[in-house]
């Protein structure tokens, strides 16, 4: 097994424990006095937010940093191209199964140019000519179909989530591209790569929230939600706060 692979089962595992803790704790424990009822183990979220902090302070954004300063912005362009139109094959898929065909047609289009014209994603020429960008996931897929989003949940090293979007996690761990790669060092180099540019891309915001916010923990966690359920209602957020167990109402479809 590879360090790669034995990692990537280390975060599963890690996933798993506080898909666990999470059910023990929303069956038999209520919420504290005055906490978030979308949140009914803050406490244990925001130790494993902390070691989050800490990881990301300590290795990944000084790598990232390095990237940014290393790396030409013409080279990370492409690479983010790269990753980016990797990603719309499983946005087309979710696409397919939120019943969003316009969504699918285009992002097959976006696909099909930018791999054939832009060559292999390096040049993003879909969005030059004109043809919109989607991102979809098998969580908001769950969510449209009625699932509920369950309690709030940090993962670690993975950060904000829920007890839907852990259980999609799975399922969006099989549909990466990038697995379909046979030689394990580049698919692991690749993967590798992927995660620095994505956290290279969010390193101007997170000096930003570092600085805004008085508590970055609820922040994090409102911003998170809420994005999350206007994705699946199309931009309607309902005006009532989605309960830990409660589903939210299915969209109109063709949206």
């Amino acid at each position: 097994m590879t360090t790669f692979h034995a990692f990537s089962g280390l975060l599963k595992a890690a996933s798993l424990a506080c898909l666990l803790a999470v059910t023990v704790a929303s069956t038999g424990c209520a919420t504290r006095p005055g906490g978030d009822p979308r949140d009914p183990i803050e406490p244990f979220n925001r130790s494993i937010a902390q070691f989050n902090d800490v990881a990301d302070r300590n290795v990944l954004k000084p790598i990232a940093t390095g990237y940014v300063q290393v790396v030409p912005e013409l080279m990370r362009t492409g690479v983010n191209n790269f990753f980016s139109n990797l990603g719309d094959v499983w946005t087309f898929a979710n696409s397919v199964l939120q019943l969003k065909p316009q969504q699918a047609g285009e992002t097959a289009v976006r696909f099909g140019v930018n791999t054939l014209l832009g060559l292999g994603g390096l040049l993003d020429i879909a969005t030059e000519a004109g043809i919109p960008k989607h991102k979809e996931d098998f969580g908001l897929t769950l969510g449209r179909w009625g699932v509920g989003a369950g309690p709030y949940l940090v993962l670690p090293l993975l950060g904000p989530s829920t007890v839907r979007d852990t259980v999609a996690f799975g399922v969006e761990t099989n549909g990466n591209m990038l697995r379909r790669v046979d030689a394990d060092p580049l698919r692991n180099g690749l993967q590798v790569l992927n995660v620095v540019d994505t956290r290279a891309t969010y390193l101007q915001a997170g000096n930003v929230l570092e600085e805004a916010a008085l508590d970055k923990y609820t922040f994090a966690r409102d911003f998170y939600l809420q994005r999350r359920r206007s994705l699946i209602t199309g931009g309607d957020v309902p005006t009532s706060d989605e309960s830990p167990s409660g589903v939210e109402s299915r969209p109109k479809q063709g949206k």
